[in-house]
């Protein structure tokens, strides 16, 4: 089912007003902790159809005149060079990623936090090379006994012996690279310290993932569990929150776990918690802007086929677990999932059977599926590519948008002077080649402009891509599935 469920525009204006409003209740001045992606949300988007990647920064931007950025990153990870997997860059490199886009659109970055700091060498080189570019750095440190040791925490050879992040705005947004960064403990140490300082500071989390006020196995929430399968978080009914006001919502073990003790440490600097459970804490509004729960619901199902995919193709190439896999499938069987809800699946499966070579296929805005077969002269998805073109170009199937005159010249290129062994073009190759061709043909120029009606379709492989492919079809907006098998019995892929 394709569709919009979410409203964005309704998101956009009651998020930042709610945010307000939290601002307001602590006597203005707020720590938010922003869980996940600020911007680029493809998950969000993919399961919220209607919910746009940059919303959340979108938000943002509306309250730009009270919004202070603070990054965080931990020190341990600089040192291990820690990678975003997402991306491919460090989590150092990260960082500066993150400040550039922050700065584009308007807001103000304060500062970068070094966490756990324990005079790791390259997070001292980094620190120079932060401070070099005129960036604000702040050294936070290791808490013996941290989160349990709570009057060890909450002193001043705690909290106290943190570097005091500066801030100038009511609306500081503590963010990271990636999980385990010490985003909490950032704010709460600014917390401890705003209050030494006679400054009324609040604290809120803002998470999209799980909806508080969905039901605990609504596929969006299951969904968010099969994303982190990896991590081992689990979605849960907050008992606390349940004790308190007599109602069921939706929160994540780890917080549910440090509630208590974040309870204590409200108490300590507070003199009381402002919040009687994890729930309370949070300030995300996406659930009241879904209009339309069979569209999401159908979305949330697909990204939990397109995990399971996903797992078990990073097993075959030696990087996943088995526990994440198992977890998946687990939330499959509770969600009542099956690959047959996908319907390029089969259709790229039986293409491969008949052909006896790697297959794949499209499925189009219409609910049309295209598929494409390993030719002499370019691979599966190059081919269901040209054949999904032509389809929303309104040309003839066999039509050949480009003639062996110009693929044979470049397999040429690539075999005989480039060292390649596989003639076979990529993706980006053929659109390439289809933009050549298009400044003199009409038709193949009507195929270019049909390339942003891909955005959103669903395709699937037959075989394990390379990853120049992956990323080109990530770049198109098409949400790629494969086959957990190699086309070739090789050790080595590209």
């Amino acid at each position: 089912m394709t569709g919009i469920g979410f409203d964005n525009d309704k998101y956009l204006k009651i998020q930042s007003d709610h945010i307000r409003e939290r601002i307001g209740k602590f006597g203005g001045k707020l720590y938010l902790e922003f869980g996940g992606k600020l911007f680029d949300d493809y998950h969000a988007s993919r399961v919220l159809p209607g919910f746009k990647p940059d919303s959340k920064i979108n938000m943002l931007v509306q309250l730009k005149e009270d919004v202070e950025i603070v990054i965080v990153i931990n020190s341990g990870d600089i040192e291990k060079n820690k990678v975003r997997g997402d991306l491919g860059i460090t989590y150092d490199m990260d960082v500066l990623r993150l400040i550039d886009a922050f700065r584009g659109y308007g807001l103000y970055v304060g500062s970068v936090v070094l966490t756990r700091f324990e005079g790791q060498e390259s997070a001292i080189a980094y620190q120079r090379k932060l401070e070099t570019l005129g960036i604000k750095v702040y050294r936070h440190y290791p808490i013996a006994g941290y989160p349990s040791n709570i009057p060890l925490i909450v002193s001043d050879e705690g909290y106290g012996k943190n570097e005091y992040i500066e801030t100038k705005h009511s609306l500081v947004v503590v963010t990271a690279p990636g999980p385990g960064s010490g985003k909490m403990a950032v704010c709460l140490s600014q917390l401890y310290n705003e209050n030494k300082n006679g400054i009324k500071a609040g604290y809120a989390k803002f998470e999209t993932f799980p909806i508080w006020n969905l039901p605990l196995q609504h596929p969006v929430n299951l969904a968010y569990e099969a994303a982190t399968a990896d991590l081992n978080d689990l979605n849960m009914i907050d008992p606390y929150h349940l004790e308190a006001y007599g109602k069921s919502t939706v929160n994540y073990n780890r917080d549910i776990e440090v509630f208590p003790v974040l309870k204590t440490m409200f108490k300590e600097i507070y003199g009381e918690s402002p919040y009687k459970s994890p729930t309370d804490m949070g300030v995300n509004m996406a659930g009241n802007c879904i209009f339309d729960d069979e569209i999401v619901c159908a979305a949330a199902r697909q990204e939990i086929i397109r995990r399971y995919y996903k797992e078990r193709c990073e097993l075959r190439k030696g990087n996943g677990r088995e526990e994440s896999l198992n977890k998946i499938e687990l939330l499959m069987k509770k969600g009542e999932i099956n690959t047959t809800l996908r319907p390029v699946v089969a259709a790229a499966n039986l293409k491969a059977e008949l052909t006896g070579a790697p297959a794949a296929a499209i499925e189009l805005p219409d609910g049309s599926v295209v598929t494409g077969k390993t030719t002499s002269l370019m691979g599966a998805s190059s081919a269901m590519l040209l054949n999904a073109l032509k389809i929303l170009a309104g040309l003839d199937d066999e039509l050949k948008l480009l003639s062996p005159t110009i693929i044979e010249p470049i397999q040429h290129l690539k075999v005989e002077h480039l060292g390649n062994h596989n003639p076979h073009m990529h993706i980006d190759e053929i659109l390439i080649a289809l933009t050549i061709c298009a400044s003199t043909d009409p038709k193949a120029e009507q195929a270019m402009v049909a390339l942003d009606s891909l955005k959103g379709c669903e395709v699937h492989s037959s075989v394990i891509l390379s990853s120049t492919d992956e990323i080109t079809f990530q770049r198109l907006g098409v949400n790629l599935t494969c086959e957990p098998v190699y086309q070739t019995k090789k050790l080595f892929h590209r």
